[in-house]
């Protein structure tokens, strides 16, 4: 049992090292990516960077608090809470409460504070899924109808936002979850194909998606419209090189590419640091997704398992969506990078995500500490004492 747990040990710290210094890579390029542009819209060069801060302050606290929990709680009403997420996505559709931004509804206004509730369901749908999955086999027919559709129905809504980056990001997901559950694999493999489908289908069905998918294919048809955005961020790339112009001294971040400091924050990396920053920065989150991975296979309990997988994996695939879109490799899609790029809604529902990856973690050392009870008990009872002192005193006469 001590290898067992000097094992998980070492993984949890690799996973909290990395993450560390992905957050200290994410604060640094936050402010050099947006104090120029922060300087002239707000009249403070450190605007975005003391908000990072603040976000990040309450992340680590709702990192925290989740970490603490007992696991039954989040298993018992994974429900109940992607219900309030489904509830806060209607409301993005009511005029007053709901925000308009772009021409999608993604985001809620309450007396001035934004709130982005599909960054959240990336992670509510996990626990609720993965409930599903797990107890399919018990359930009767009606309910698992029921379920599937209560599933689904978010998906739907923040389709109809529409939010086409964070649609795949919760599919994937849930199809990555479904996998590892008990859910009965003739289901699993034909629904794989179908829903691939499905998701092609969609990719096609509005015009400005197949704009987007043609403007991946060749940016260079409208350089200075649809296509713009990624050619600036090659020109960024480029610029930066082996060894990248040092820190703050990104060209591209003035004014030419948007979201310079939200999803496209990696091409600055790529100009200020190089190729050796971007090296760097992929590694970091192959770390996390190792670290997060073995340290999941150590732990004992079949749900807090799978949850705290599902999250790590969760994060991994976006942080290769947001890399693949901006190195040109994947269409351009709003998406942003874990814990890097700015923005309240996403670290906050990233950090609730490393909240359920603690709370998987620490119902291990629970186990572990009951177990360790039962044993120090065992040993301390009277008669198992004198029965041992016993054995010792006759072997020492041999």
């Amino acid at each position: 049992m001590d290898s067992e747990q000097s094992d998980i040990q070492f993984w949890f710290k690799g996973f909290a090292l990395s993450l560390l210094f992905i957050n200290i890579v994410g604060v640094i390029m936050v402010y050099s990516s947006s104090y120029i542009y922060a300087k002239e819209v707000y009249d403070n060069s450190s605007y975005f960077f003391v908000r990072q801060l603040v976000f990040l302050s309450v992340g680590l606290l709702v990192a925290y608090i989740i970490g603490k929990t007992r696991f039954d709680f989040w298993t018992k009403y994974a429900h109940w809470i992607n219900g309030l997420v489904i509830l806060s996505l209607i409301l993005t559709f009511v005029p007053g409460i709901g925000v308009e931004v772009k021409g999608a509804n993604r985001w809620l206004n309450f007396g001035g504070f934004s709130l982005q509730p599909g960054e959240v369901l990336k992670y509510s749908l996990l626990l609720s899924s993965l409930n599903y999955f797990e107890k399919f086999g018990s359930m009767d027919r009606r309910d698992r109808i029921l379920l599937a559709l209560f599933l689904l129905f978010p998906l739907a809504l923040v389709l109809k936002q529409p939010d086409y980056g964070t649609f795949m990001i919760c599919f994937t997901g849930v199809l990555f979850a479904c996998y590892l559950s008990s859910f009965p694999r003739k289901y699993f493999y034909s629904m794989v194909p179908v829903g691939f489908i499905v998701g092609a289908g969609l990719l096609v069905a509005q015009p400005y998606r197949v704009a987007r998918l043609k403007t991946f294919l060749d940016p260079w048809q409208s350089p200075q419209g649809s296509g713009f955005q990624i050619i600036q961020s090659w020109m960024a790339f480029a610029n930066g090189g082996v060894i990248g112009k040092g820190l703050g001294n990104s060209n591209e971040k003035l004014f030419y590419l948007p979201e310079a400091h939200n999803d496209f924050i990696f091409s600055v990396l790529g100009e200020e640091l190089g190729f050796m920053g971007v090296t760097m920065t992929v590694i970091l989150f192959l770390a996390l997704i190792f670290f997060g991975l073995k340290m999941m296979t150590h732990v004992k309990g079949r749900m807090p398992a799978l949850v705290g997988a599902a999250a790590v994996f969760t994060l991994g695939f976006q942080a290769l969506l947001n890399m693949g879109v901006v190195l040109g490799l994947l269409p351009t899609k709003g998406l942003n990078l874990p814990f890097i790029s700015y923005g309240g809604s996403s670290l906050v529902s990233n950090f609730f995500a490393v909240g359920l990856i603690l709370c998987a973690y620490n119902h291990q050392k629970r186990q572990e500490e009951k177990a360790q009870e039962v044993e120090d008990r065992l040993y301390a009872n009277p008669y198992r004492s004198s029965e041992t002192q016993r054995g010792q005193d006759l072997f020492s006469h041999l």
